[in-house]
């Protein structure tokens, strides 16, 4: 075996650190937004189908963002069973690569939407074939294809493709290779910093122009700033302290087995964090749309009439069957 080979390998093993994050946190965490992230992206996908079909062009996005979500919560039973260092396999390697993609497809998408609102309020008059159901799918498809390939040619890059296995994206490298760093500094301008500075960009224009607006639909515009001010904080909440991590990570870390040491529990504590964007974003959307709370009273009633359909039906049964 090549020596420079063994020396990294020693290096890896060294630096390898047990972690009370993974073991307790994980699991208890994760479960919770499983939970409540299930249903939630769930009763969303559903109001958003409703709305699409009713013409509303945001609806496109939100289904879409639904899936994204829904593939991130329902990968993380494995994120907990590999917690509890039960044995995966290869499956692990597939689903870390679900877990980066739902990032990066969620924060195109919020951009989609948030550039979608900005359009809709600062310029009402025009843009109209932009806020068209057809144009927000294939923005939507666009959006996916491009997050996908960028995923690709990046883990390619690394040659995580060539080597598909859990030992090459589940396990990672402790500390970071340059070649990690890099790629991890690529995230974070092209999935992170530029998503960010075009959702605060459409905000602040939506807030300003809303200060300027004194019409009727005022009120239903600040709602839909609102929406966009609790979408980007959730994001920044949610992505901001593991980004933040991540940077350090890639310029202190690589062959520094001190510094992964010492990053290794704040970046497994953000890694969990970022759940909380999957979880709330549907949440929020459904409390602050007013369209959204419509569908959701038409399915309560629609639930409720089916309910009480069987339980008249039940009822008779029993009367003709004591008769």
């Amino acid at each position: 075996m090549d020596a420079a080979l063994v020396n990294q390998t020693n290096t890896y093993t060294s630096c390898i650190t047990e972690s009370s994050v993974e073991g307790y946190m994980y699991p208890s965490v994760y479960s919770l937004f499983f939970m409540v992230g299930l249903p939630a992206n769930c009763l969303s996908l559903y109001v958003a189908w409703m709305l699409m079909r009713s013409g509303n062009s945001m609806a496109v996005y939100l289904i879409n963002l639904c899936i994204s979500d829904l593939l991130y919560t329902i990968s993380l039973p494995v994120w907990i069973e590999l917690a509890l260092q039960r044995p995966m396999g290869d499956l692990c390697s597939l689903v870390a690569v679900i877990m980066y993609n739902s990032f990066y497809v969620g924060s195109g998408l919020l951009c989609c939407i948030s550039v979608d609102r900005y359009l809709a309020v600062v310029y009402p008059l025009h843009f109209h074939w932009v806020r068209e159901v057809r144009t927000a799918a294939i923005v939507s498809i666009a959006v996916w294809t491009l997050e996908i390939t960028i995923h690709i040619i990046l883990l390619n890059h690394t040659g995580a493709l060539q080597a598909f296995s859990s030992r090459n994206l589940c396990e990672e490298r402790i500390p970071m290779t340059q070649e990690d760093a890099n790629l991890a500094l690529t995230r974070f301008t092209l999935g992170f910093l530029i998503p960010f500075f075009i959702m605060t960009f459409c905000f602040q224009q939506i807030m300003q122009s809303l200060q300027k607006n004194i019409s009727i639909m005022t009120v239903e515009r600040r709602k839909v700033g609102w929406l966009l001010f609790y979408l980007l904080l959730t994001y920044t909440v949610a992505f901001m302290p593991f980004q933040i991590v991540m940077l350090l990570r890639a310029i202190l870390e690589p062959g520094t087995c001190a510094w992964a040491k010492r990053l290794r529990d704040p970046y497994l504590v953000t890694v969990a964090t970022t759940t909380i964007n999957s979880t709330l974003d549907p949440i929020i959307y459904c409390l602050i749309s007013e369209s959204a709370q419509r569908e959701i009273r038409k399915a309560v009633e629609k639930c409720r009439g089916v309910f009480l359909r069987r339980r008249l039906s039940e009822s008779s049964n029993q009367i003709q069957s004591v008769s």
